[in-house]
């Protein structure tokens, strides 16, 4: 239909929505403000500046132009955010390399990316050296090293911090097209190879904008604001560590970049430097408890958004007696990634315990500029009734709109116009989204469906359980039975057994949470549970290991 457009007078600027314009407000009002890595650096916004430029012209020097890929493999560090804009910045590419791939898969992605420069982790040169003869592509390399001045391989062109102190502190970064890539990684799924997705300026930007005014508005908590001072526990090369540093870099807060998660250096750091934001998997709150609790730790005054998997209720309830603020984050490698984040839309004395940490626990309302629906298998949309299950398809300004030379996953992941993200759920008449599973691993048994994320929530509020996960095994009756793998906490093994797990659910089912076939005839007891290179749960590698 005709439309009416802007008639902009010709000096007018255009504005292209490019990542380095998120550095104009901090800058302007927050020049002084820490950025600092460990117990080894600090800079202030200010000089943060002048090494962006400063990396832009090493780069230019190594003969990175605009469209090369520039490959890092790194720990999360100031130089890391460093490269998140100076690359980007300069019409170059960035790729954060997925550090705890095999090599050969490291391999793969850098080929398949069409790196040109890899900026490398002392501790990663045994990986690079090894698939060195099968990355024609690389032509430069800079070493990433914390004790500058250490002997370097003769393949590595120069070291991080020398050629940095060879450039001049300014750099003259070009408007260009705002739909220019920026970022490129690799997801991590359970078959296949790693699917190649790409990120715009446009996107990263918008992202941000939305994510911030997501986790700034709540009223009750769960938020991220000026004031906060942020450290990244999700790694930097997952989805840009949840587009966190560049909500942070915007916002101008105080930065605390912790190299390596060692649970001992991690609540130190968070001590020293006063961390009152982060987010991360459950498996590193896990950790971050279970240390804290035994080393007589505090971690009150902590905000902690938790996503990749389901946030268990006995895992928030822990945190929450600890002190810290936790609630659920939602999103994927394909959407940017955050869609939705959990708040409280009324203060916890007026919600009660119970719902309160139920609402935590729920991935939340979408940020804004998401559409979100849930779709039955015909695809039409579902109503908001917290009762009717559906895939849960999204679209926003930053969803990837396809996998990298992959035409056919990019037809399947946009059937239909939404992007789909393969977990089923519901939402309710507020918009509050709960997951119940993924598609592939709902339990199929005798013709009904069993949430295995609703078992496990469940069972994880038991006293005891460390970490649980619920699989599906064949059944020569029934098609699919529930496998309950439970890790237990030190000395639980007198008040934790199978029976104790099975009457936990019964007691559920007795009270109408869950229906009879959900109770499981058999609780193995693990060391652990295999999980996937950014920390989730592999369930397809426990159906594999288990199944039998």
């Amino acid at each position: 239909m005709p439309v009416r457009l802007i008639e902009p007078a010709a000096e007018a600027y255009r504005y292209p929505l490019l990542v380095r314009h998120l550095l104009h407000t901090p800058l302007a009002c927050a020049a002084d403000q820490q950025i600092i890595y460990r117990d080894r650096q600090r800079h202030t916004y200010r000089s943060f500046a002048v090494r962006v430029s400063q990396l832009a012209g090493a780069l230019q020097k190594l003969g990175v132009e605009a469209g090369d890929t520039v490959a890092v493999m790194e720990w999360d560090s100031h130089r890391y955010l460093e490269c998140f804009f100076a690359i980007p910045m300069m019409g170059a590419v960035l790729q954060t390399v997925n550090v705890r791939l095999t090599p050969e898969q490291v391999a793969y992605t850098l080929c398949h990316a069409g790196a040109k420069v890899v900026l490398v982790n002392r501790d990663f040169l045994p990986v690079l050296d090894s698939i060195r003869a099968g990355l024609p592509g690389i032509r430069r390399c800079l070493l990433l090293d914390d004790e500058p001045g250490a002997a370097a391989p003769a393949w590595v062109d120069a070291e991080y911090e020398d050629a940095l102190a060879a450039e001049a502190p300014s750099f003259r970064f070009e408007d260009f097209d705002e739909h220019a890539i920026a970022t490129t990684f690799y997801t991590t799924g359970t078959t296949g190879v790693p699917k190649g997705v790409c990120y715009s300026h446009r996107q990263l930007v918008l992202h941000t904008l939305a994510l911030t005014a997501a986790v700034a508005s709540p009223a009750h908590g769960q938020s991220f604001r000026h004031g906060d001072v942020y450290m990244p526990l999700t790694p930097m090369f997952h989805v840009h560590a949840w587009g966190n540093p560049y909500v942070a870099t915007l916002l101008g807060v105080k930065q605390v970049y912790p190299g390596r998660y060692v649970p001992s250096e991690l609540l130190a750091l968070r001590a020293r430097e006063c961390v009152t934001y982060s987010h991360c998997v459950p498996t590193i709150l896990r950790m971050l408890l279970t240390y804290a609790r035994d080393n007589g730790m505090s971690l009150s005054g902590w905000k902690l958004c938790v996503g990749g998997s389901a946030l268990p209720t006995g895992l928030a309830t822990e945190a929450l007696d600890a002190g810290i603020d936790v609630f659920a984050g939602y999103g994927m490698s394909e959407t940017g990634p955050v869609m939705t984040v959990s708040r409280l839309k009324e203060p916890p004395s007026v919600l009660g315990r119970q719902r309160e940490i139920e609402r935590r626990c729920r991935p939340g309302l979408p940020i804004p500029l998401v559409d979100m629906q849930v779709i039955d298998a015909d695809g039409r949309s579902l109503p908001r009734d917290d009762q009717r299950v559906g895939e849960v398809v999204v679209r926003s300004p930053w969803t990837t709109p396809c996998y990298v030379g992959d035409p056919d996953a990019s037809s399947e992941l946009w059937a239909g116009g939404y992007l789909h993200t393969r977990d089923v759920g519901r939402q309710d008449a507020s918009g509050y989204l709960q997951i119940t599973d993924r598609l592939k691993d709902v339990i199929k048994t005798g013709g009904e469906w069993i949430s295995s994320v609703e078992l496990e929530d469940l069972i994880s509020t038991l006293t005891g359980v460390a970490e649980v996960a619920v699989i599906g095994v064949p059944d020569a009756r029934w098609g699919e039975r529930p496998l309950v793998l439970l890790v237990a906490d030190a000395g639980a093994s007198a008040v934790l057994t199978a029976d104790s797990v099975r009457q936990h659910v019964e007691a559920a089912v007795a009270a109408g949470r869950l229906p009879r076939y959900a109770v499981p005839e058999r609780v193995v007891f693990v060391e652990t549970l295999s999980r996937t290179s950014v920390g989730k749960i592999n369930k397809r590698a426990l159906r594999e290991l288990y199944g039998s």
